[in-house]
């Protein structure tokens, strides 16, 4: 055992008390593993003789040099993988399978390690099987909801931490598509409705999963923007529309990253199946943005051999259904042209190159959970929103109350979590990790932390809000009630409605009528209704808090934290105000998983469509405000406990940035999010705002900075699609600065020439 090792062990058993005994993750299988497994490397005379091994040359050159040594059955092997266990059944489970969600055989021969993938999107998933643990961090949405890229990277960098840690040398999370649907099951593995803090927020997640040596990924490839029927629907959009929303977002975040993998999705997209759609996966992806890695399957997502590998996808998951005994045949017969073979090997070799994967190969050892609760609660503090502060009833520590009735959402137990595959097995769960379907709670106990802020001298009492008239009399009892509301969601499901599941509007309602100082704490999985709003005090969205969660909102709550998240996506007050009030394709009989669209209800699925079309460019907040409709909570909102004034807007020869500055006006320390806009000239036929740059300031009280955003000039411009490009109109640009996309108190304009 290593000094090392031992100190880690030894502070691993000083603070157990945080996950209790029962820990599935920190089993024994893992904390006796005192010695770290150093991946087998070859013999000395091997690595002189393949010049692939000199890591001074280019990953395309070393890419090259290996795949030219490879024969045909080699390569064959590199372009599918098994999921969860053995390729077909009565197999043998490869022995350096991992046990993730994808494994691909290595070539030992030449050097070539194997490639073990894990779901990944807001920590491993799985880990509990092999008596690991794995840090739960605040969904992506919470994330986003810092703008802050630093928060992002380092959400990405915990990540690619424990999967190396873990073993695993690629990640299979990085979700970038676009909040079109509010009630998509999977909003809370995306970032935002808006492509530019998407690409920004997600970009930077995956360059943090690089920066440890482990293959990232870009997901879902494109349009998988509900649960309902994804397997078979088809997402309509025209050209220009989806250029300027849903594949922008993926352009600035593979331009940043530049992620080893991008994942091709379910659903079809204008016809074709987005893993064999040659213009999303060719010409737009390959050619126009000059991608460099693999496009791999979302898990039986391929449905073809000629025409998905033409199409340009490079690697079927899992299974070898299609891209594995077929494949070598349609190569054999010319079918498939061997350059075209070649291409994708290339690029799965050199991603492995590139990110360090073959030279640094991961290093097994126990992942540190303290150091990922630390992370994941400062996340989560920079990413609560504060939506309502009436009569400054928050924070709590300013206040005179000494009674505090903490209600619902089983604050005394812990903090929810998304379901499906992006479910991280929880500390004392159940034993050999999550079952699917099913919501899993996080022991990080939002009352616990409460009390401890609270006070010795501070009542502060629980009432679990399964009966609404006793939560209403403990409410009544105190001097503050606070009402923790839930809506877990999951792959595989949307939301037939906006509103909060199980009754609880009607628990609000109740809490708030005997408690005049009620605040609401919302852990869900992306926006809901409040037909409560206007008879609170405060609300605050957590989103899924992450395994620092219960510590963070107390923090919050009491103010040792100053709110400072703002909304990455539009609350609307109701299904009726959405470009599509009700989600396309749920119904009742397909309930609440209709993936199929009612296949897993004994009928056949069905091929229906989904117009986007209806909305078009105009998604989130750009909707609400050509429409002329009212949010319950606008793109970009959040309060503070503090306040901040703007003034002295400058913008730069050709609108290359803008310059401002931002005071804090009010007593306390906080920080910011600026938000810059741009609305283009009317010959752009883009009568709306839409977000262009964004900083987040720290201040004390009182101080001021002059702050300068970069506006990249594509933003700046619109897709032609007689062009097949970007361009640039002429005429007046108007730049808006301020705190939300509704309150923009800096206004400015510029004239550009066409380009």
């Amino acid at each position: 055992m290593t000094i090392g090792t031992a100190v880690k062990m030894s502070r691993m058993r000083m603070r157990m008390s945080w996950v209790g005994i029962g820990c599935v993750g920190l089993g024994l299988g893992a904390l006796q593993m005192g010695v770290a497994q150093q991946a087998p490397q070859p013999a000395a005379a091997t690595v002189v003789s393949q010049p692939w091994r000199n890591a001074a040359l280019d990953p395309d050159t070393r890419a090259d040099l290996m795949v030219k040594a490879m024969t045909l059955e080699e390569k064959i092997q590199l372009v599918h993988g098994s999921g969860w266990g053995v390729l077909r059944p009565g197999a043998v489970v490869p022995a350096g399978d991992n046990g993730g969600a994808g494994f691909v055989p290595g070539i030992p021969r030449l050097g070539l390690p194997d490639i073990n993938m894990a779901d990944s999107a807001v920590g491993i998933r799985m880990a509990a099987r092999e008596s690991r643990y794995a840090t739960l961090l605040p969904s992506v949405i919470g994330m986003a909801s810092s703008w802050d890229p630093a928060m992002g990277h380092l959400y990405g960098a915990v990540i690619g931490r424990e999967l190396r840690d873990e073993g695993y040398n690629m990640s299979i999370g990085g979700g970038v598509d676009l909040i079109r649907e509010p009630r998509n099951g999977r909003n809370f593995e995306y970032a935002s409705e808006d492509p530019v803090l998407s690409g920004t927020m997600v970009g930077e997640l995956a360059m943090g999963v690089q920066s440890q040596e482990v293959m990232g990924d870009i997901k879902h490839y494109v349009m998988n923007d509900q649960e309902t029927g994804r397997n078979t629907l088809n997402a309509v959009l025209n050209e220009r529309a989806m250029q300027e929303t849903d594949l922008l977002g993926f352009q600035i975040a593979i331009g940043m990253a530049k992620p080893a993998g991008v994942m091709c999705s379910y659903n079809r997209v204008n016809g074709d199946y987005a893993c064999e759609n040659k213009y999303t996966l060719t010409d737009v992806l390959k050619d126009q943005w000059g991608y460099k890695g693999f496009v791999l399957s979302d898990w039986d997502g391929t449905h073809s051999t000629v025409k998905a590998v033409l199409a340009g996808e490079d690697m079927e998951q899992p299974g070898d259904k299609y891209f594995g005994a077929p494949l070598q045949a349609a190569v054999i017969a010319g079918t498939v042209p061997v350059a075209r073979l070649d291409d994708m090997v290339h690029r799965i070799v050199r991603s492995m190159f590139a990110t360090g994967v073959v030279d640094h190969p991961p290093v097994r050892r126990v992942v540190d959970p303290f150091e990922g609760r630390d992370d994941a609660r400062k996340i989560e503090e920079e990413g609560l929103v504060l939506l309502k502060n009436e009569g400054g009833v928050l924070p709590l520590a300013s206040g005179s109350a000494r009674t505090i009735a903490v209600i619902g959402g089983r604050a005394d137990f812990g903090v929810l979590s998304g379901g499906g595959s992006a479910q991280v097995d929880a500390p004392g769960g159940r034993p050999g990790g999550s079952e699917w379907g099913v919501p899993v709670y996080f022991p990080s106990s939002p009352l616990r932390y409460l009390r401890e802020q609270a006070g010795s001298d501070a009542a502060v009492s629980f009432d679990a809000g399964t009966d609404v008239a006793e939560a209403a009399k403990a409410a009544a009892k105190a001097q503050v009630a606070v009402v923790f509301v839930t809506q877990w969601m999951s792959e595989g499901m949307d939301r037939m409605t906006l509103s909060l599941p199980d009754n609880q509007d009607a628990l609000v309602e109740a809490v708030a009528k005997a408690n005049p100082n009620t605040v609401v704490v919302l852990e869900t999985g992306g926006p809901v209704s409040m037909p409560w709003s206007a008879q609170v005090k405060g609300i605050v969205e957590a989103w899924y808090p992450g395994i620092g969660g219960g510590e963070a909102i107390a923090n919050v709550l009491f103010g040792r934290v100053n709110a400072s998240g703002k909304l990455p996506v539009t609350f609307a007050a109701n299904d009726a105000q959405l470009p599509h009030p009700k989600v396309t394709g749920l119904t009742p009989e397909t309930g609440n998983n209709g993936m199929d669209a009612g296949a897993h209800h004994g009928k056949e699925a069905e091929n229906f469509t989904v117009d986007y079309n209806v909305e078009g460019m105009l998604v989130g907040y750009k909707w609400f405000e050509v429409k002329d409709r009212t949010p319950l909570f606008p793109f970009g909102f959040g309060l503070s406990y503090t306040s901040f004034a703007y003034s002295g807007l400058k913008v730069a020869e050709g609108a290359e940035s803008v310059s401002f500055t931002v005071k804090n006006t009010g007593a306390r320390a906080g920080d910011e999010i600026a938000e810059v806009y741009v609305t283009l000239p009317k010959s752009a036929g883009e009568p709306f705002r839409k977000l262009a740059g964004f900083a987040r300031v720290s201040l004390a009280a009182g101080a001021s900075e002059t702050v300068t955003v970069p506006i990249s000039p594509l933003y700046l411009k619109v897709f032609s699609t007689q062009k097949s490009g970007w361009e640039r109109v002429g005429g007046a640009y108007s730049i808006e600065v301020g705190g939300s996309s509704a309150e923009l108190p800096l206004k400015a304009e510029v004239s550009l020439a066409a380009e």
